[in-house]
């Protein structure tokens, strides 16, 4: 699986990623090819269309197609991890039936709506209504920094069903981006996934029928369970970027000259080398266990938090080394490792930002929460 994803990063793209990146659009010619191989909900079962690939084979994919860019894998992962899961998990067998194949064709793409423009770190705070009304349901709020969100043909939409303050009320609804009242537009002034849709949705007086509403899902737990899914995702993902940063590092270091010998025969650059190859290795060996627990069942959230934040983290790292390895050329896009760096600051970010992961992995230590 791992060598199949690479051979078609390699040839569909990395020719193609460096101009879509300079010119801020999504590569959309990748859609029905990634379809194709079973990239969307690998790890979902195959009753529905899906690849019904072990949770390790997932993750590998993840990290192939962010070692290709940020913003491939980011697409992915939210077709599977964030609409495709939620459907699987809280959805009907009817929705799921209904959904699941066709958003695993890629005849659909879907978008997760939970953060909210006040609301990022605490999802709880939203205010994001869903109002019953006969037959059906009226939503009304905004969400923010949502990917896929201007392309996405339907999305998941997260929204409280009872009092503002009431977490415990807040429900899913699949929602059709072609409904009256809702919209979408583009983040503008991005300088990180350039390569990326990301979107602010509206939703005003938006009409949705029973059949809509996730059935199982109810209270906070259900989005989170969703990101935890996406947080795996990222954990494998950012590895990929990182060796991409340190294969180019390699090959850029055995082929630049100065003063009469290649710059990696020189300490400090071997140094880079060893810290990012010892770093990478440590983070691949970190996932491929959290992989293997959660194929058996035995993960846990924190661990997913430890390894988000871990190898995200270790990703900037290599991608600034390795930047700073290149020198001048390392600024241009023509090589890739400051396209990553700028990736990997909003990947540092986004699903729980690294600190939001640190008080995770504290309470799970202490006991005592420190962000409420």
């Amino acid at each position: 699986m791992r060598d199949m994803v690479r051979d078609w990063v390699e040839s569909e793209l990395i020719p193609i990623i460096e101009h879509h990146y300079v010119e801020h659009s999504f590569p959309h010619q990748l859609v029905p090819q990634m379809a194709e191989l079973g990239f969307y909900g690998a790890n979902l079962p195959e009753e529905y269309g899906c690849a019904g690939l072990n949770n390790v084979a997932y993750g590998l994919i993840m990290q192939e197609l962010e070692r290709g860019d940020s913003g491939i894998r980011s697409f992915c992962s939210v077709q599977g991890a964030l609409v495709m899961y939620p459907v699987f998990q809280f959805g009907s067998e009817e929705q799921r039936q209904e959904w699941l194949p066709r958003l695993a064709s890629g005849e659909l793409i879907g978008c997760f709506g939970l953060t909210e423009p006040d609301f990022g770190s605490n999802p709880g705070g939203m205010l994001t209504r869903a109002v019953k009304d006969g037959d059906g349901w009226v939503l009304n709020g905004s969400k923010m920094w949502i990917t896929n969100g201007s392309m996405a043909d339907v999305a998941i939409v997260w929204a409280k069903t009872g009092e503002i303050d009431d977490e415990k009320s807040i429900r899913g609804f699949i929602v059709e981006t072609d409904r009256d009242g809702f919209t979408a537009k583009d983040q503008e002034g991005k300088l990180s996934l350039l390569a990326s849709d990301t979107s602010e949705l509206a939703l005003q007086d938006v009409r949705v029928p029973d059949a809509n509403l996730l059935p199982n899902s109810g209270g906070l737990k259900s989005p989170l369970m969703c990101l935890t899914q996406a947080r795996y995702g990222i954990a494998w993902g950012a590895i990929g970027a990182a060796m991409a940063c340190y294969r180019e590092a390699v090959d850029y270091g055995t082929s630049r000259i100065q003063f009469d010998k290649p710059i990696a025969g020189y300490q400090i650059q071997q140094v880079r080398l060893a810290e990012m190859l010892t770093e990478i290795t440590k983070a691949q060996l970190l996932a491929l266990q959290l992989g293997r627990l959660k194929d058996a069942g035995r993960y846990t959230p924190q661990q997913v938090s430890l390894a988000k934040r871990n190898n995200v983290n270790m990703a900037c790292e290599c991608a600034r080394e390795a930047r700073r390895l290149l020198g001048a050329n390392g600024i241009l896009v023509e090589y890739s490792a400051m396209r990553h760096m700028a990736n990997l600051e909003s990947v540092y970010t986004y699903e729980g930002t690294h600190d939001i992961h640190s008080l995770i992995l504290g309470q799970d230590i202490t006991g005592i929460p420190a962000y409420s």
